[in-house]
Order: C-alpha cells, then structure tokens, then sequence
C-alpha cells in the first residue's frame, strides 16, 4: 500500500520546500498540486482566456495535458509537452492561478490525476485542499503556515534576488487577499483537516520543520508496520 504525505497551508507558508526536503530524506515521489494549477493558469493567460469567464475556462480543460516527472531530484512541469517551469511562477500566474482554482471543471481533471499518482506511488503532496479533499486518506496530514508578515517578507526576499522590483506592503496585501479568496472559496476551501498536524513556521528554521515532518512520519511507519 502506497504511503502518502499532505501538506496544506497558505500561500508562501513554506509548503513546497518542505515538502521537497521532506520528499528527498524519504525517496518519495514529490507532487507540487500548485504547480499543476499554475501550468493550467499559464495556459489560460497565453491563450487570453479571462480567469472570470467559468464556461470558457471549463470548456478549455479538454485540451489541457498536465504531467510531472522528476529529474535530478527536481520536480519538472509539463504543459501539453512543452516544459513550462520557467513560467509558472510569476505573481500574475499566481493570481490567475487562485481564481481558477475555484471552478469545479480544473479541480476534477487535476484531482484526478493526483489521485491516480497516489494509489500506485509513496508520496508527498502540497497544496490547499490535500488532506481534506484529494487524499482524505492520507496516513500523515500536515497544516503548515506562518503570519502574513513573516510570508510577505519571504516573497518580498525572494523577488528581490531575482532583480524584481517590489514593494513588501503591497505583497502582504496581496496575500491577505488570495488568503481570503482560498478560505471562503466555494469548492473545497483552505481549511486544516480534523486529523491534521499544525505547524506554524513563523519563527521556525527549514531544518526544524522538516525534521517534525520526518518525525511523524516514522511514528507512524513504526506503528503501523
């Protein structure tokens, strides 16, 4: 039986580098659900469909092939073939990204995928509705975040290192805002799953976060076998 991992939280809590550490430290396979959406959002955009428009983006997810493969230890994102994990990372993606994550059409054709990953592969998976709504049954559910604060001012670093001319009040404000739009969303909102671990990585290092996951995860390995 395949042993999967869930991480969910907000957006800029850390998610995806704990989840590749922890990924790496286990030899499992590491699933970037956020990435998966990112790629459909940039399909979207280049395509100049508006984020608004629900049939037009539903009737699009047809002709939309997300896969991942895993090279060198890094996650590779495909759309439709073409490799697209130089581009799916920009604040407009990010921001499309979040609207579109509310249609019912682009949650069934990922789910689906990720499910299918899950059933046959050890994993961990991270995004905003893993252990509530994909992988319910995941052995090991963690609800990872940090203040607006301590997430805007990652962001603000991170864009400035890559010569991104920001401002850190308007990228708190804009987190506020995707926090308040994937909380109150419709279809299976951010929320921490009854069953869920929650870390609060404010104040904590990369090392210490990942260090709890592996943790609990060979507590639970040692109980169950």
């Amino acid at each position: 039986m395949a042993f999967n991992i869930a991480i969910d939280g907000p957006a800029g809590a850390g998610k995806s580098t704990i989840a590749r550490r922890v990924a790496q430290e286990l030899s499992y396979l590491y699933v970037d659900t956020g990435a998966m959406y990112r790629a459909m959002a940039l399909y979207f955009q280049r395509n100049r469909i508006s984020p608004e428009n629900e049939t037009e983006i539903s009737a699009a997810c047809d002709q939309i092939n997300v896969t991942l493969t895993n090279e060198n230890g890094e996650q590779q994102v495909f759309l439709n073939g073409e490799n697209v994990n130089a581009y799916i990372r920009t604040e407009e993606v990010g921001k499309i990204t979040s609207a579109i994550s509310v249609y019912a059409s682009v949650r069934q054709k990922l789910t689906q995928l990720q499910r299918e990953l899950a059933s046959v592969s050890n994993l961990i998976m991270d995004g905003r509705d893993i252990g509530t709504c994909v992988l319910p049954k995941a052995q090991v559910k963690i609800y990872l975040t940090a203040s607006v604060e301590t997430r805007g001012k990652r962001r603000f670093l991170e864009l400035q290192e890559k010569g991104v001319d920001c401002k850190l009040e308007q990228i708190c404000e804009d987190i506020r805002q995707r926090d308040e739009q994937d909380m109150n969303r419709q279809i299976s909102p951010l929320r921490q799953a009854e069953d869920a671990i929650f870390i609060d990585s404010s104040f904590l290092s990369i090392e210490e976060v990942v260090n709890q996951i592996l943790d609990l995860v060979r507590q639970k390995i040692s109980f169950t076998s």
